[in-house]
């Protein structure tokens, strides 16, 4: 810390070098940050939980298997929405506390979306396609059409739950290797200071 005192015996403390490293090191975090692109897949994440959870939609209306009875598109639709805009709000706002917040969540949205595919690939094994049983006028029987709907749709959750395992799982990558790259700095904020702040000393009368 550097100090400067004047004539008329006022004190001014001058820019704190840990301030201006600081700085540039939040510059340089901003800058490694983007260049991962975080808004990008952010942005994929939370189109891939809607996504999710629209696609679900028509599984209600047919047989009710371990998708639906666990609400599996929800609560995964909804963590890869929030994962999401978290890392939009990293973008905007560059801090070492948001992008710890962004890997936690990205790391629970992976776990999440491993665990869903598993739930996926396991209701996929116990729930076949129905044999087509053909009525008088030559078509198939409802239950056939029903699980050939279901099948499909669980497939298409499938791939987007196994494409969004891959936008978090890169995410926290880039994530992890900032943070451990930027972390050593990050205890600075606190005794950072802004600029120069004049103190003024006591009368001596």
């Amino acid at each position: 810390m550097a100090v400067a005192v004047s004539r008329d015996l006022t004190v001014q403390v001058l820019e704190d070098v840990n301030a201006a490293k600081l700085t540039d090191r939040q510059q340089a975090l901003r800058a490694a940050i983007q260049r991962g692109e975080p808004k990008c897949l952010g942005v994929s994440q939370v189109m891939l939980g809607l996504m999710v959870m629209s696609y679900s939609i028509p599984l209600h209306y047919v047989e009710y298997t371990e998708v639906i009875s666990l609400g599996v598109p929800w609560w995964s639709g909804l963590m890869f929405i929030t994962a999401g805009v978290v890392a939009i709000i990293l973008d905007k706002h560059c801090t070492m506390k948001i992008l710890q917040v962004c890997l936690i969540v990205s790391v629970v949205s992976t776990v999440l979306a491993v665990v869903a595919l598993i739930i996926y690939s396991v209701d996929l094994g116990k729930n076949p396609e129905a044999p087509c049983i053909k009525a008088a006028h030559g078509h198939c029987n409802n239950e056939h059409y029903s699980t050939r709907l279901s099948r499909g749709v669980k497939s298409s959750l499938l791939l987007f739950t196994l494409a969004q395992t891959a936008v978090s799982a890169v995410l926290c990558f880039l994530l992890f290797r900032q943070r451990r790259s930027f972390g050593p700095y990050s205890y600075l904020t606190e005794g950072a200071s802004s600029g120069p702040q004049p103190l003024i000393p006591p009368s001596l009368n």
